[in-house]
């Protein structure tokens, strides 16, 4: 039977099963406190936690099927001029792309509200410059697009409303985004679920989908920084992640993928809690210690160089520290000779030295902390 295209039933839906799910929204809840307690207790979350942030952005796209790691990306952000594979360029991009699309999304909401034009802004930096520049970056699509093993949508897995259904659809998910629920985090679930469904755009729904995730949470002011980190739980649990999605539009089960989406967001909360905390430990150690290794004035700076990108190439490390070029080029042999630093590639001619920084590269991809 040739699958129909999903109508969007509108928001809230009807049938959450409230009482059902009260232990579970208790839990979530306590979880993401928690978390936020961490965050407030780093005094400058968006350094520390800069290479999380590329860490999503690179498990978020690794579940569209790109197979660059954490570092592919950083020894290409650090060398971009390294030769590279056409496959393995495009991959990258995406990374970095979602990247920055997160961080205009952080700059934009100082000042406004999170709204549809705020998302079709992301989508446009999301889709810059890569695969996906040739699908309309930041328009609502007027087409009829479908998820199947080919391309024949005969054979569709999954179709989303039909392109006369979008005005519609997307004006109520806006409306439920900007009002009020019962609980916070079961509205998220509803709005991840429904924008995802109604797939609105040719290309980037499931990237901008996870993207919202932190957005909402900031948005809602359950956390202080937009810093939830949502993909790794999603990516270990791909398919359950999907089968949950596809009952929703198949069956109306919102109350199972409410469950699901409920308890990846308590995991993930302890997950991105501990790396958070192992990350603020090496920082309070470490500024114990490379000042020691370094008797210099530039220490911190060093420091904070080291925690923003930990994989560099000298020339990246003199231009983020902001350091005399002497005095950074003895800081990183204080730092190599003492273990603190590792060499990727050594330089030579007018190649720069790619450095690494282990501990922090250890806790960043940490499946299990």
């Amino acid at each position: 039977m040739t699958v129909q295209p999903y109508v969007p039933e509108p928001l809230p839906p009807a049938g959450i099963d409230w009482e059902a799910h009260i232990p579970r929204i208790a839990s979530a809840n306590r979880a993401l406190a928690r978390y936020d307690g961490i965050l407030q207790a780093i005094p400058n979350p968006r350094l520390l936690l800069s290479p999380l942030l590329t860490q999503e952005a690179v498990l978020s796209s690794r579940i569209e099927g790109t197979q660059a790691s954490l570092e592919d990306v950083l020894r290409f952000e650090a060398n971009p001029k390294e030769p590279i594979g056409d496959a393995a360029l495009a991959d990258i991009r995406e990374i970095i792309n979602y990247r920055e699309a997160l961080n205009t999304a952080v700059e934009a909401l100082k000042t406004r509200r999170l709204d549809l034009a705020l998302v079709c802004d992301l989508h446009r930096v999301l889709l810059s410059g890569s695969r996906g520049m040739d699908r309309e970056p930041g328009c609502v699509r007027t087409i009829q697009n479908f998820i199947g093993r080919d391309a024949q949508i005969e054979h569709a897995i999954y179709i989303p409303p039909a392109p006369e259904d979008l005005s519609g659809a997307l004006g109520d998910w806006e409306a439920y985004l900007q009002g009020g629920e019962l609980d916070v985090l079961v509205q998220l679930s509803v709005l991840k679920a429904q924008f995802e469904l109604i797939h609105p755009f040719c290309d980037g729904n499931g990237r901008i989908g996870r993207m919202l995730v932190p957005l909402i949470l900031y948005d809602k002011g359950l956390i202080g920084s937009p810093m939830f980190y949502i993909s790794a739980y999603l990516e270990r649990n791909r398919p359950v992640y999907y089968e949950r999605l596809l009952a929703v539009s198949r069956d109306g089960d919102w109350n199972g993928w409410i469950a699901f989406f409920l308890h990846a967001i308590e995991e993930q909360a302890g997950a991105n809690g501990r790396k958070a905390t192992a990350i603020l430990d090496l920082y309070d150690e470490m500024k114990q210690t490379v000042p020691e290794v370094t008797r210099s004035q530039y220490a911190v700076a060093a420091l904070d160089a080291l925690f923003k990108t930990p994989i560099f190439s000298s020339a990246e490390f003199f231009e983020q520290a902001a350091i005399p070029r002497r005095a950074a080029e003895r800081i990183l042999q204080q730092l190599r000779e003492h273990g603190i630093i590792a060499v990727l590639a050594e330089g030579g001619g007018r190649r720069a030295a790619t450095y690494a920084f282990p501990r922090l590269l250890a806790i960043t991809e940490g499946d299990r902390l």
